[in-house]
């Protein structure tokens, strides 16, 4: 049985997990005298019957069916003794026996920064990831995130617009792309980034297995951002796992009416660095030093030139808090009508961006320009 084969009999024995299989490696002496290890032995060490029975007994014709996989995608299996194995990732506890990783494995070993946040967060929190993503990796970051909708994907996005690298740690097997309709993004990250689980072939996105990859994405990374994040959210779980790893953690606020928002200020009141701009990530995770801290990123845009006076005077009203087209009515004196031609004419122009609910939102557009032209 070659190294591939062992690891993946390894990590599929049933009931051990990486904490449990480490510490019996490290009894045995290697993964090669685990596997070859004596009934009497394995259940002196605690082993339970279904353990002791795959590992006497695996089913090698489902373990020649996974390396088949493995090969056909390109994907290497990355132990923890692998030089490229993430450094920060080895020193939590319950770090993965191995990872398998789809793209340049040797990015791995770089500095990360983790961006996560809700899967349906508002038009600036989309912006402001995409920003914040791209200036880190103009830092000298690569951006890690988990391939989600919402905050991630603008992550990946803003991190692929600066020339990557990105890395996505996936809740699947690493031939399984979820949701779908990030395929095309997937394969984008595969040009300058890596995919990554410790899922093996044939694993599918089963709800238990979020949670679980959330502590390799704040493993891997320096620190995790939080960009618009529910109370009930999975990024706070990212984010307390960061805490508890000893990885800093980060915050942009958002709006007191913003639903999105409030686990950000959760976190803010907790401890956590508030983020407007990505000098402040730099500064806490010690990367000013560099000397490669790019132009300030805001949240704040400049505002246009218009020379309608209705079109100006209704945008004062507009912000980065959605608003009705009534409550414009209201705010300006303008008629209904006039509203509504002046709000149609500033979506097309890129200034404001309507919200599945019907309101409207300005957009930031100098940040996103200067990415653009960078």
């Amino acid at each position: 049985m070659d190294s591939t084969s062992r690891w993946l009999t390894l990590v599929a024995t049933p009931g051990l997990g990486p904490i449990t299989l480490k510490r019996l490696i490290q009894r045995a002496g290697s993964p090669d005298r685990l596997l070859r290890a004596p009934v009497d032995q394995l259940t002196n060490w605690g082993l339970p019957t279904a353990a002791r029975a795959w590992l006497r007994r695996p089913n090698l014709a489902r373990i020649a069916e996974q390396r088949a996989q493995l090969a056909e995608i390109g994907a290497r299996l990355i132990s923890l003794s692998d030089p490229a194995y993430p450094p920060l990732l080895k020193e939590i506890p319950d770090a993965p026996l191995v990872l398998f990783v789809r793209g340049d494995k040797s990015l791995l070993t770089g500095p990360q920064l983790a961006i996560v946040g809700s899967r349906n967060p508002s038009p600036g929190g989309r912006e402001t990831a995409a920003e914040l993503a791209f200036a880190a990796c103009k830092a000298g970051f690569m951006i890690t995130s988990g391939l989600a909708t919402g905050i991630d994907a603008a992550a990946h996005k803003g991190a692929l617009e600066a020339g990557g690298p990105t890395a996505a740690v996936m809740g699947t097997g690493p031939e399984r792309i979820y949701p779908a309709a990030h395929r095309r993004l997937a394969e984008h990250i595969l040009q300058c980034g890596v995919l990554l689980t410790e899922f093996p072939p044939g694993v599918g996105p089963q709800r238990q297995n979020f949670p679980r990859r959330n502590r390799i994405i704040s493993g891997m990374s320096r620190g995790t951002l939080v960009v618009e994040a529910a109370l009930a959210s999975g990024s706070l779980i990212t984010a307390r796992l960061a805490g508890e790893q000893g990885r800093e953690v980060l915050a942009v606020p958002g709006s007191v009416n913003n639903p999105v928002a409030r686990g950000c200020h959760r976190l803010i009141r907790e401890g956590a660095r508030l983020v407007e701009s990505i000098e402040d990530v730099l500064e806490e995770l010690g990367f000013l030093a560099l000397g490669q801290a790019p132009s300030s990123v805001s949240a704040a845009a400049d505002s246009p030139e218009l020379s309608d006076p209705e079109s100006l005077q209704l945008l004062k009203f507009i912000g980065f808090d959605p608003v009705f087209p009534d409550q414009l009515v209201e705010l300006s004196g303008l008629t209904a009508d006039a509203v509504c031609s002046i709000l149609f004419s500033l979506e097309l122009k890129g200034i404001i961006e309507s919200t599945p609910g019907g309101a409207f939102v300005r957009v930031s557009k100098r940040p996103f320009n200067e990415r653009k032209r960078s």
